[in-house]
């Protein structure tokens, strides 16, 4: 009879542990998860520029608001910088030094996946909207930039298809899963005006952090 008390108290409280942790998972759904965010440009390089309106600052409030809503799932983030600096160790090309020191960062944290924030421009205001670009060094990246695409299609963030890009110096050296985002066109007067809004930029990042969700189930 004690015997049995005692395997009754034992299912008891291994049914309330696997209850415990189901309910951890359904509320932070990204724990254990590591996410290294690459944050553009920085410091001395301030990336697309109108007017008084810097890449490397849109960069970096994109960055933090999506690395914050990720970190409320339960993932763990690290970012490439969290300030106004780059990351070059050398005076000497000191773009090249930038990004070599990211990518050997971004290799070596073991990170379950990584996203590369930019803002995109050109001479011509026409071209607008956010874009997803992978590299095709991983076969992964190419299945995680859909999955991010259509769910940013389907709540009207984003019309184009993803895109391959090739013969970079950066993404072609990362051995992490990942995509790069431009967020929109800087050149463009609608996009620019998204890119400051408060209401756009919480709406954007809770929508790719949904994606997110679907990428690392």
């Amino acid at each position: 009879m004690a015997k049995t008390k005692l395997y009754l108290l034992i299912i008891f409280f291994l049914f309330i542990s696997s209850v415990d942790i189901v309910l951890a998972y359904s509320k932070f759904p990204l724990i254990n998860k590591l996410i290294y965010i690459d944050v553009g440009h920085g410091g001395i390089d301030p990336g697309a520029i109108y007017k008084d309106l810097r890449e490397s600052d849109i960069n970096l409030i994109f960055s933090k608001k999506v690395g914050k809503l990720l970190e409320n799932k339960g993932a763990t983030v690290y970012y490439i910088r969290d300030g106004d600096y780059d990351l070059s160790s050398t005076k000497i090309q000191r773009k090249r030094s930038d990004l070599s020191n990211r990518v050997s960062i971004i290799n070596e944290s073991n990170a379950s996946l990584y996203l590369s924030f930019h803002v995109n421009s050109e001479q011509s205001s026409t071209w607008y909207g956010t874009q997803i670009f992978y590299s095709n060094i991983l076969k992964q990246n190419k299945k995680i930039a859909s999955i991010i695409r259509d769910k940013l299609y389907d709540k009207g963030i984003i019309k184009r298809q993803i895109s391959l890009i090739n013969n970079t110096y950066m993404y072609d050296r990362i051995k992490v899963p990942g995509v790069l985002i431009e967020v929109g066109f800087i050149s463009n007067y609608v996009d620019r005006n998204k890119m400051q809004s408060s209401e756009y930029i919480e709406k954007f990042s809770r929508i790719l952090v949904s994606s997110i969700e679907t990428v690392l189930k």
